[in-house]
């Protein structure tokens, strides 16, 4: 009967084995589609990190390509956001998930059988990184965009006019003396 039972364990293990091969890696990852051309201007509401601009403040998000820099326009004239092509040093687009004001309340209202503490929505943010040489100012700022095709179209014209580099998810801008560290 011990015998009897070896065997089969030890058939049962030699099988097994077998049934196991390696995994083939795919040998080109999967592109996706280029972003629509960005617009040449966007609504968008800016959400700090720039000295001297403390509060939220809704307006236009501009392509000034005469001047080479990105604009601000607050919906209130007197208030302009100005950073420089050549100031940023990387960006990407960055996606929060918030709870509407609208569902924070309904949570709160006894409402029976509607789970109103489970809505989120998407918030779609273009997150900048600059150092300014001129006035020698550093800092990370953020701008919420209306929708996802926006924000990959604004991010991708922003890119190329300030020469950054795609690295992962985030475009950055090189050294002019840096080269490749990594192995061939």
């Amino acid at each position: 009967m011990r015998t009897i039972f070896s065997l089969l364990l030890l058939g049962v293990l030699c099988t097994g084995a077998f049934a196991q091969r390696p995994r083939t890696a795919d040998q080109e990852p999967a592109k996706t589609p280029a972003p629509p051309p960005a617009p040449k201007s966007a609504k968008a509401k800016y959400e700090g990190g720039v000295f001297g601009y403390r509060k939220t403040m809704e307006g236009t998000l501009i392509f000034d390509d005469d001047n080479k820099r990105l604009l601000f326009k607050d919906n209130k004239p007197p208030k302009e956001i100005s950073i420089p092509y050549e100031a940023i040093v990387s960006a990407f687009a960055d996606t929060h998930k918030r709870r509407p004001a609208a569902a924070t309340v309904a949570s709160n209202i006894p409402l029976y059988g509607i789970p109103a503490g489970f809505i989120r929505t998407k918030v779609r943010y273009l997150t900048l990184q600059y150092s300014d040489p001129d006035s020698n100012v550093t800092g990370v700022t953020s701008f919420k965009l209306e929708n996802k095709n926006l924000l990959d179209s604004m991010l991708k014209a922003l890119a190329e006019k300030a020469n950054l580099t795609l690295r992962g998810d985030i475009y950055v801008k090189k050294k002019a003396n840096e080269t490749s560290k990594l192995l061939p």
